[in-house]
């Protein structure tokens, strides 16, 4: 009898150290879009999407003007948030994979003929770092950071993956362009019907639901507004290697707001539980848009290049409770520093390794004082390679491609679209931030 009741104790007791743990710790909620311009939403100033459920998260919280991401394109950008620092440091992540598990520059050539490009497991710290806080994790749709095995997302220690491996597929039968396979739910392909969009949305809302009395992490990685260019209405458009990338005004304002739904069913998902005033929720896109199809607003440049419109991106965070609605924000970030506000958030131990990043989401919860930042960029495919540093309000642009290289300084507080080029004018600078990027090069060297 004396062992029955001391069972039913430790059962009582671990129930109730796992309540205090969930009201001690928020769940997060990260979301995030593919290709999305700047100016892609209606908070951002989008002339014809309707988003209004973006819209509103925004006047829940905090809207950025000034957020970057990591990379110019997709892998890159998610190799920093889940490491917590420059992707450089990864080795052959500073192009997107491309489809099919190729390498688009000499270092991921030559790490894809070994069969290891992609992000080892051991240089991430999301999700360990927050398991180890006892939050359950889970990824749902675009992964992009390796087709072998040995770099799915369960072995990298995530509790649940829906999605597929590459960059981009079929939004209806789910295949990429090479017509290879690439949906899995765990380690195994899968089968399923729908539209990409909602089902990635129903994994997350059922992860939601399954784990809305413990910590959750959760990171809905969406495939729109990526091509090909496919509306929710679209299964009997036909899409081919010739039109896969063609531009469609119509079917992208479409796609944007099918995203907003869908974003809504899972901010009701969080409403209907109870749990929306404990849960942070981060909305924001993995790099700028693809020209001539998204909206940059202001900025000049698209995706692949270090201008603004290819590294400047929507950032909307909701904290209720902790931060003021209709906050805008123009301390200057980057998406590494989501990596190290979750860790802060999670108060869970920190890496060994240092972290690039800040606490972001900390900075605005605390109503800091915005301060300046010095960032680096730098991105390569094939012989062509862009970089930048932003240092305060000057930002120095570099560019090389076939034996030619070109270079710019501009000052972003006078000249957002990066019109006029200073470095004749201001040739000590671009000689400052010349230096500086190539000391961060050095600094920033892969081991592998």
């Amino acid at each position: 009898m004396f062992a029955k009741y001391s069972c039913l104790a430790v059962v009582f007791a671990g129930l109730s150290a796992y309540a205090t743990m969930a009201a001690e710790r928020s769940n997060i909620v990260l979301i995030l879009a593919d290709d999305m311009g700047y100016g892609d939403l209606g908070c951002y100033g989008h002339p014809v999407a309707k988003t209004p459920n973006i819209d509103q998260l925004a006047k829940q919280g905090a809207r950025f003007t000034q957020h970057y991401s990591n990379g110019p394109e997709c892998s890159p950008t998610r190799t920093a948030l889940l490491t917590g620092r420059y992707q450089q440091r990864a080795g052959g992540l500073e192009c997107a994979i491309g489809t099919g598990n190729v390498g688009r520059y000499d270092d991921a050539i030559r790490l894809a003929a070994r069969g290891e490009l992609g992000l080892p497991a051991e240089q991430a710290v999301i999700p360990t770092a927050l398991q180890k806080a006892g939050y359950a994790c889970g990824v749902f749709g675009k992964w992009h950071l390796g087709y072998e095995p040995q770099f799915n997302p369960i072995e990298h220690g995530w509790d649940e993956f829906f999605g597929y491996l590459g960059g981009n597929v079929h939004y209806f039968n789910h295949r990429e362009l090479s017509d290879l396979h690439v949906l899995f739910r765990g380690r195994k392909p899968v089968r399923c019907e729908g539209y990409m969009t909602h089902l990635i949305t129903n994994d997350s809302v059922a992860f939601i639901k399954k784990h809305k009395d413990r910590p959750f992490f959760l990171y809905v990685s969406h495939e729109c507004p990526h091509f090909p260019f496919q509306g929710p209405d679209d299964r009997d458009k036909v899409v081919t290697e010739e039109n896969w990338m063609e531009r469609d005004a119509e079917t992208y304002v479409a796609m944007l707001e099918d995203l907003d739904t869908e974003v809504g069913r899972l901010l009701t998902t969080l409403d209907t539980l109870e749990i929306a005033n404990n849960t942070v929720v981060v909305f924001v896109s993995d790099n700028g848009g693809l020209s001539e199809a998204a909206n940059m607003g202001p900025l000049s440049g698209a995706k692949s290049t270090t201008l603004e419109g290819g590294i400047r991106v929507p950032l909307i965070i909701r904290w209720p409770g902790r931060i003021q609605p209709g906050v805008v924000s123009e301390q200057v970030s980057a998406t590494f520093d989501l990596t190290s506000s979750f860790l802060k958030l999670a108060k869970t131990e920190m890496p060994a390794k240092r972290l690039d990043g800040y606490d972001i989401i900390g900075h605005v919860a605390e109503k800091r004082d915005d301060f300046p930042r010095t960032l680096f960029w730098r991105g390569r495919r094939g012989d062509r390679t862009w970089w930048a540093v932003r240092d305060r309000d000057l930002k120095y642009v570099r560019k090389t491609e076939g034996g030619q290289t070109d270079e710019w300084l501009y000052d972003l507080s006078s000249d957002l679209g990066e019109k006029k080029s200073l470095c004749q004018t201001n040739a000590s600078d671009t000689r400052r931030l010349r230096k500086m990027l190539s000391v961060w090069e050095a600094e920033v060297k892969p081991t592998r």
